[in-house]
């Protein structure tokens, strides 16, 4: 009796810490990986479009008196996947988005946006992460609200879900 119930602790181990794993990737702590960029502005850039059909991105782009959101994203991020119709929501609500693809192929982002739509304006190509790493982000995907004089007011971590929709909509309005 003893021994079966030995063979079987292996595997509770592994089953345990496997879903204390999903659990923590579900509900990130963002107490350690916010940027201190919130607050401050862009810093400098120019990015080539990420793929045909799009525009690139500049610094400039977010300094004409609109506030926008700047998504950072990449085609083979399945979370990014997630948040495309959340995404399209804020769109259809009067937001104007901005994207950074990171470490992305063209045709891959351009697949990526056949399959779950495009709600971008621009999409620059970051393909050593400078950019990403130079707002503090810590991984896509990330969305960041800016001001109109191209000030970083707030900063999402994670995929964008339903219960995100109407708090980042309240932030991005108060910027108008």
């Amino acid at each position: 009796m003893k021994r079966n119930w030995l063979v079987w602790m292996p595997l509770l181990a592994l089953a345990f810490v496997a879903g204390l794993a999903i659990f923590r990737l579900a509900n990130p702590n963002t107490d350690y990986v916010s940027s201190e960029m919130v607050g401050k502005p862009l810093p400098e850039f120019t990015l080539p479009a990420a793929t045909d059909g799009v525009e690139g991105l500049t610094t400039a782009n977010f300094r004409d008196g609109k506030p926008r959101m700047l998504n950072i994203f990449a085609s083979w991020c399945l979370p990014c996947q997630a948040e495309a119709p959340y995404l399209d929501q804020l769109k259809a609500a009067g937001v104007e988005f901005h994207a950074i693809a990171i470490r992305d192929k063209p045709e891959d982002v351009a697949k990526f946006l056949a399959q779950n739509g495009n709600p971008f304006v621009r999409i620059g190509a970051d393909q050593d992460m400078l950019v990403q790493l130079q707002l503090g982000s810590s991984g896509v995907p990330e969305t960041y609200i800016i001001d109109g004089k191209g000030r970083i007011a707030y900063q999402h971590i994670g995929d964008i879900r339903e219960e995100h929709v109407g708090p980042l909509l309240k932030i991005y309005r108060s910027l108008k």
